[in-house]
């Protein structure tokens, strides 16, 4: 079945522009209350939080109606981060929890993330179900069944909690200078608050949402302003957040910046030295670099790949039984902590990781010496199939010929944006923007674009 409305990571488009509008909101929460109220659950209750977007609070009145008119009762959390809403939705009985967040996208996107009672999120066939409902209509609830809705006010609370009995216990975080960038976002009162309670030392970016800035040159897409405050300021670390808080970027001491992958890397170590990494395997993505990959053979681990997507790697986590998996993008999931990527939860692993060895931030983000890499997104108009064209398979083939044995080549649709992400490692630089820089002018042609 042809997905119309469900990408890589829920809905998600520009607001107010299809598929991103109150009318398609109202009749997903209907849908989805709807599939719920079938399944035969007796709590019919949904939790909603949001991020700090403008078009949340469309978003969330017109979702709102949508579940309260299939005799859904409502509750709503407010701004949290997407993994409060993981948590909180199995704490709360609820039947489904709905994050009203377009992740590390700008302010004018929005999107929509669900997750089911047990608190994962919903797999491809669960979505096609819902996606169907949404499409085709729902019989709305008679009258004297519709639900209510009611606004909790310390879901961030509960969340906090949670997130802290994740850092080892007797320790804190005395001492340590911590800047936080929460990138204007979801975190913005959750992540200083659980740093401060566990002792650090906190210097606070990011923390004035007004509905617009979210991503705005800060957060886990944009480091580098707060790279430049960790020197000035002195800090042991930066911790750097998404508009939703499910991805974290690191900053040592000197600026230095540190992705997913490093992160992984040094958590997989870890646990294997604990004996605490299920099957001694790490699930990540097709995206996360060769030098993780060789790192963890050289440990005689393994690396169980993925299709893009938190929610895959969490997929491939739970069926294969593993503690550990994430992305190169910042997605961190600790099965014993979290049921999706956990920003925060990630960074106060790494906080412990210093507090435990007493090394500095810069010995712990550097773990391996990453492949060199080389990424270019081609837009593609909305529909089109360049990858089927005879021109960009012919290029493909003559890329993976030239890097075969050295290096690898990555091809694939983005699940969020009308893009197709071209992707190559090799140790050989030139080869490297030779065969990537091919494909994506192939693509681009196969377009009917110009050069990319």
């Amino acid at each position: 079945m042809t997905r119309r409305l469900f990408g890589t990571d829920g809905v998600r488009g520009t607001a107010n522009t299809a598929p991103m509008t109150a009318e398609t909101a109202l009749r997903l929460g209907a849908a989805v209350g709807r599939y719920f109220r079938r399944k035969g659950s007796p709590a019919h209750r949904a939790v909603i939080g949001k991020d700090t977007r403008l078009s949340g609070y469309m978003f969330e009145n017109a979702l709102t109606a949508g579940l309260t008119s299939a005799g859904m009762n409502v509750l709503l959390l407010g701004p949290v981060p997407t993994p409060a809403v993981g948590m909180l939705t199995p704490s709360m009985r609820a039947d489904v929890g709905v994050m009203i967040s377009a992740s590390h996208n700008p302010a004018q996107d929005n999107g929509i993330k669900l997750f089911g009672p047990d608190g994962y999120k919903l797999n491809d066939a669960a979505e096609a179900e819902i996606e169907a409902l949404t499409l085709n209509g729902v019989e709305p609830a008679a009258a004297d069944r519709i639900g209510r809705a009611k606004r909790i006010d310390d879901g961030r609370f509960r969340y906090n909690e949670r997130v802290k009995f994740s850092f080892p216990e007797g320790r804190g975080l005395e001492g340590i200078r911590v800047l936080v960038d929460c990138a204007n976002g979801a975190a913005y009162r959750c992540a200083p608050e659980v740093l401060w309670e566990l002792g650090a030392d906190v210097i606070e970016m990011g923390v004035r949402p007004d509905g617009h800035n979210i991503n705005d040159g800060c957060g886990s897409t944009h480091p580098r302003a707060a790279a430049a405050r960790v020197r000035a300021e002195g800090a042991d670390l930066g911790i750097c957040l998404d508009g939703d808080a499910d991805r974290v970027v690191i900053v040592d001491e000197a600026g230095e910046i540190a992705g997913g992958d490093q992160i992984l890397a040094l958590f997989a170590a870890r646990l294997a030295a604990e004996g605490r990494l299920a099957g001694d395997t790490l699930a990540a993505t097709v995206m996360s670099n060769l030098g993780l990959e060789r790192f963890l053979e050289g440990r005689g681990l393994s690396l169980l790949r993925t299709a893009v997507g938190d929610r895959y790697v969490v997929e491939a986590m739970r069926a294969r039984g593993l503690s550990l998996g994430g992305e190169a993008s910042g997605h961190i999931v600790l099965a014993a902590h979290t049921t999706t990527g956990d920003g925060l939860v990630a960074g106060l692993q790494f906080l412990a990781a210093m507090v435990e060895t007493g090394r500095p931030a810069s010995d712990l983000a550097r773990q391996f010496d990453p492949v060199p890499q080389r990424l270019k997104n081609v837009p593609v108009p909305a529909g089109a199939s360049p990858l089927d064209a005879p021109a960009v398979r012919a290029a493909v083939a003559d890329a993976e010929a030239r890097l075969s044995g050295t290096g690898r080549l990555l091809i694939r649709p983005s699940g969020t944006e009308p893009l197709i992400r071209v992707m190559a490692e090799s140790e050989d630089a030139a080869l490297l923007a030779q065969v990537v820089d091919a494909v994506a002018d192939a693509i681009a042609a196969a377009s009917g674009q110009t050069r990319v």
